[in-house]
């Protein structure tokens, strides 16, 4: 009978290990399929590293949908996810305000517009506004809008393609397809712009800067918002715009109030919207918003 105490001590030792053994594969498994987090900084940047990144990565962009992203302060949760992300997409031109006070892990920040911040444009604007909750704000210092312009875009999905190849081989691939719509859209509007000349435009919002300048557009802006009625001093100070610069034009960042499109009617001014997308739209995508961008100018100027 001496022999069955080792034996039971051999069982035992060998059925502890077992667990141990499946709880590591599983832990391997649950490794291998791990997806890298890539937390952006606004929806331009979401919807280029997902066409990108396709099913190999999981892309975080924490913003509300009803605040402008440029102007939104995360909190210490959000904060805390950026830093512990494998890959952070920033959209550079000071866009992201709260950056600026906190320090994010350098290995993992790509700075999408770093390739032509040799262009951006310096704005000089003293009035301040709010729209959201967001608060007040002013839109003076460096243009941040930079994807209007589609060659900034193509420029932008590139600097996120590069950051992505470390994650999928498919990036290279899946860059060239969207790329080559966003080269389509950018000859549309070239074309479109043509037509326009130097003809006088009234955007509703100063965000237009590198829109106007890569197809050469005359633009004055306001500070009007879509969902606003304009009241009799933003009539007036409308008025005293035209004066000087006599637009039968205005671009709005959103679809207008009808009652604001019937007030500018009336002084002949006709309304055409152009979205710049920096959150996630109602419908559709970057892609289609764009598109449809393009094709309300190409119908307000055949």
């Amino acid at each position: 009978m001496k022999w069955f105490i080792p034996s039971l001590l051999i069982l035992w030792a060998l059925s502890a290990c077992k667990p141990a053994s499946e709880s590591e594969a599983s832990q391997k498994t649950a490794s291998a399929h791990h997806k890298p987090k890539v937390y952006v900084a606004n929806y331009p940047l979401k919807f280029f590293a997902e066409r990108l990144g396709a099913e190999a990565i999981e892309v975080h962009f924490p913003a509300p949908s009803d605040e402008d992203p440029v102007f939104w302060q995360p909190d210490d949760a959000t904060i805390a996810a950026f830093q512990n992300a494998d890959l952070i997409l920033m959209n550079g031109a000071t866009y992201s305000k709260w950056a600026e006070k906190i320090t994010l892990p350098e290995s993992k920040l790509v700075d999408t517009s770093a390739g032509f911040k040799a262009q951006f444009i310096e704005i000089m604007a003293d009035a301040t506004h709010s729209h959201g909750p967001g608060g007040e704000h002013s839109h003076s210092g460096t243009a941040f809008t930079t994807w209007i312009d589609f060659t900034q875009a193509i420029q932008q999905l590139e600097a996120t393609k590069t950051s992505l190849t470390k994650f999928t081989q498919n990036a290279e691939k899946n860059f060239l397809a969207l790329q080559s719509e966003l080269k389509a859209l950018d000859a549309r509007m070239v074309a479109v712009s043509q037509r326009i000349a130097n003809a006088p435009l009234i955007a509703s919002h100063p965000v237009y800067h590198y829109f106007a300048r890569r197809y050469a557009l005359n633009i004055q802006a306001v500070l009007w918002e879509p969902e606003i009625v304009p009241d009799e001093k933003a009539m007036a100070e409308l008025k005293a715009i035209l004066a000087k610069h006599p637009a039968k034009w205005m671009i709005w960042e959103g679809e207008p109030a009808q009652e604001s499109v019937a007030k500018l009617e009336a002084i002949g001014v006709k309304s055409v919207t152009f979205d710049p997308c920096g959150n996630m739209p109602d419908k559709g995508d970057f892609l289609s918003v764009m598109k449809a961008n393009v094709e309300n100018l190409e119908k307000a100027f055949p």
